[in-house]
C-alpha cells in the first residue's frame, strides 16, 4: 500500500485496490480483497473463512478447512509483500546511487507499478494486503477474521525485512536512500502519512467491499493511488503509507528515526479510510441496478 504501500485484505473468494481477481464462482461478483460484511454472523465466536454462497458462515471453534488454505495465503502474502518492497525501497536506492537517474515519478511509478502487478497476480490467493494497516482496517470493519491477523502481519513484517536486507546486499552502500524519514516537522510528517493513507484505504475499500465499484480494475486503481499519494507526500514524508514499507528498510539500515510515525499514522489513516466508505457508501434499499457481474483477467 503502499502499500506501500500498500497493498490491498482477504478472503477465501477474492474481487478487487479499492491499499489492494479470486476464484470465479457462479455469474456473481467476488471479492478478492474481502468478503461481504453481510455474510458475518452475529455470533460471539471468532470467525475464521467467508462462506461460500449458499453456506453457512463457520467459526473457530469448528475448526474448518477453508477453500484456500492458510498456509498459501501467507505464502502469497510474503512472496507479494516482499516484490513489493523490493521494488519500492529499490527505486529511491538507485534514484541515490546514480545521482537522481528515476526522479520523483520514477520512484511513484516503481511502487504503483508494483502494487498493481501484485494484486493482478496474487489477490485471488490472499487478497494482496501487503500492509499491516490494511489488514488491521479490514478486520476492524468485519471484512477480514481478526483470528488470521497476527499471521498476515507476520508474513509482512518477515517479507519486508527479507526484501531490505537482499537490498543492502545488492546495493551496499547504498541503502540509507531506501529508509523512509520525515524531511519535515513531526506533526507534518504525520498528517501527510495518515491523509494519503486514508486516500488509499478509502479506494481499495470501494473496489474491494462494494459490488457497485468497478473491481475489476482494482489493480489499477490501487496502483494509481500509491503512485498520487506518493508523487504528493514523498519529497516530505517519503510516502510509506504503509508501515512495512519503513521498518524493514529501518532495520537494514539501522535507521529508526521516527519509526512511530510510519507505524501509527498509517494505521489511524487505514481506519478512517475504511470507515469514511463504509458509511458513505449506498445501502442495499438505496440500490436500483442489479449487481455487477464477473468480469475477470483470468477470462
Amino acid at each position: 500500500m503502499p502499500e506501500s504501500e500498500a497493498g490491498t485484505p482477504t478472503a477465501s473468494a477474492p474481487a478487487t485496490p479499492g491499499t489492494p481477481g479470486g476464484p470465479l464462482i457462479s455469474s456473481l461478483r467476488v471479492d478478492s480483497l474481502s468478503y461481504d460484511r453481510k455474510s458475518m454472523p452475529r455470533c460471539k465466536c471468532l470467525p475464521v473463512t467467508a462462506p461460500s454462497w449458499g453456506q453457512t458462515h463457520t467459526c473457530f471453534t469448528d475448526f474448518p478447512t477453508p477453500d484456500v488454505s492458510l498456509t498459501r495465503k501467507l505464502g502469497a502474502e510474503f512472496v507479494g509483500t516482499f516484490i513489493l518492497i523490493f521494488a519500492a525501497t529499490a527505486a529511491p536506492i538507485v534514484n541515490q546511487k546514480y545521482n537522481n537517474a528515476e526522479t520523483l515519478i520514477g520512484n511513484a511509478a516503481s511502487a504503483g507499478l508494483a502494487v498493481m502487478v501484485i494484486i493482478l497476480s496474487t489477490g485471488h490467493i490472499s487478497g494482496a494486503h501487503l500492509n499491516p494497516s490494511l489488514t488491521i482496517a479490514f478486520a476492524a470493519l468485519r471484512h477480514f477474521p481478526w483470528v488470521q491477523v497476527p499471521a498476515y502481519i507476520a508474513a509482512q513484517v518477515s517479507a519486508s525485512i527479507c526484501a531490505s536486507f537482499a537490498l543492502k546486499g545488492v546495493f551496499h552502500p547504498f541503502m540509507s536512500g531506501g529508509v523512509t524519514v520525515p524531511s519535515v516537522s513531526t506533526s507534518q510528517a504525520f498528517a501527510l502519512e495518515f491523509l494519503i493513507t486514508f486516500n488509499l484505504l478509502f479506494v481499495v475499500t470501494a473496489v474491494a467491499t462494494d459490488t457497485r465499484a468497478v473491481g475489476e480494475l482494482a489493480g489499477i486503481a490501487v496502483g494509481a493511488t500509491v503512485m498520487l499519494n506518493i508523487l504528493i507526500a514523498g519529497p516530505s514524508s517519503g510516502g510509506s503509507m504503509n508501515p512495512v514499507r519503513t521498518l524493514g528498510p529501518a532495520v537494514a539500515a539501522g535507521n529508526y528515526k521516527s519509526l512511530w510515525i510510519y507505524i501509527l499514522a498509517p494505521t489511524l489513516g487505514a481506519l478512517a479510510g475504511a470507515g469514511i466508505y463504509t458509511a458513505v457508501k449506498l445501502r442495499e434499499d438505496e440500490v436500483t441496478d442489479p449487481p455487477r457481474q464477473v468480469r475477470s483477467f483470468r477470462r
